[in-house]
C-alpha cells in the first residue's frame, strides 16, 4: 500500500471514529449534549482533528441524519415489499416506521432534532429524498386507483408523515412501555381515517 493510499484510509479510519463517538455520546446523553469537544476528547485528538473531518457539530448531526434515514429506508422497502396492494404498504410502512423510531430512539432523535425535514435539508440530504420517494409511491397509487382528482400527492404525504411523527413524538415523551396495545389501536385508526381520506 502506497503513501498516499495509507493516509486516505487512516482519514477514513479517524472519520469513522468520529462518528461512532458522536453516536455513543448521543446514545448515552442526548443529541443536544454532542460537541466537538466532547468528540476529541473521547478519541483522544485534538479539536484542530475533528474540524479537518467535520465543519461543525451541524455536519456530524447531518451525517448521522443520513445514516439513520438509510437505516429507516431499509425498513419502510422489506414493509412495502410485503404488499402490492398500497392501502396494506401505508399500513405496513407505518407499522415499520414505529418499530423503527422505538428500536432506535437515539437515532429518531437525531434525525429530527429540529422536527420534520424542511425542503432544503431534503435536498442536502438525499437519503431522506428516498424516504419521501418510498412513502409517496403507494399514497400515488392509491389515490390513482381511487380516481381522486383532488388530492395532492405531497400534501398527503405531508399528512401521513406529520401525524405519524406526532404519535411517535407524544409517546417518546411518555415513555409509557404499558400503553402497547393502546399504540397499536391508534396507529391504526389514523391508517384507517388517512386512506379513507383519500377513498372518499
Amino acid at each position: 500500500m502506497g503513501i498516499a493510499e495509507r493516509k486516505i484510509r487512516q482519514k477514513e479510519e479517524v472519520r469513522t471514529s468520529i462518528l461512532n463517538v458522536a453516536w455513543q455520546i448521543v446514545t448515552e446523553e442526548g443529541w443536544q449534549a454532542l460537541s466537538i469537544r466532547k468528540i476529541a476528547e473521547a478519541i483522544e485528538y485534538s479539536v484542530p482533528v475533528i474540524y479537518d473531518h467535520f465543519a461543525n457539530k451541524e455536519a456530524i448531526l447531518y451525517e448521522l441524519t443520513k445514516q439513520g434515514f438509510n437505516s429507516l429506508n431499509q425498513q419502510l422497502t422489506k414493509a412495502q415489499k410485503r404488499s402490492t396492494h398500497p392501502e396494506k404498504q401505508l399500513e405496513d410502512m407505518a407499522h415499520a416506521y414505529w418499530e423503527f423510531a422505538f428500536d432506535n430512539k437515539a437515532q429518531y432523535q437525531v434525525m429530527y432534532g429540529l422536527g420534520i425535514p424542511s425542503c432544503e435539508t431534503v435536498l442536502q440530504i438525499p437519503e431522506i429524498g428516498s424516504f419521501t420517494d418510498l412513502v409517496t409511491q403507494p399514497i400515488k397509487e392509491l389515490i390513482t386507483k381511487n380516481k381522486n382528482t383532488t388530492a395532492d400527492p405531497l400534501l398527503k404525504l405531508q399528512t401521513f408523515w406529520s401525524m405519524l411523527h406526532g404519535l411517535v413524538s407524544i409517546n417518546m415523551m411518555n415513555n409509557n412501555e404499558h400503553k402497547q396495545e393502546l399504540n397499536q389501536r391508534v396507529i391504526q385508526d389514523f391508517i384507517s381515517g388517512f386512506i379513507s381520506g383519500i377513498k372518499a
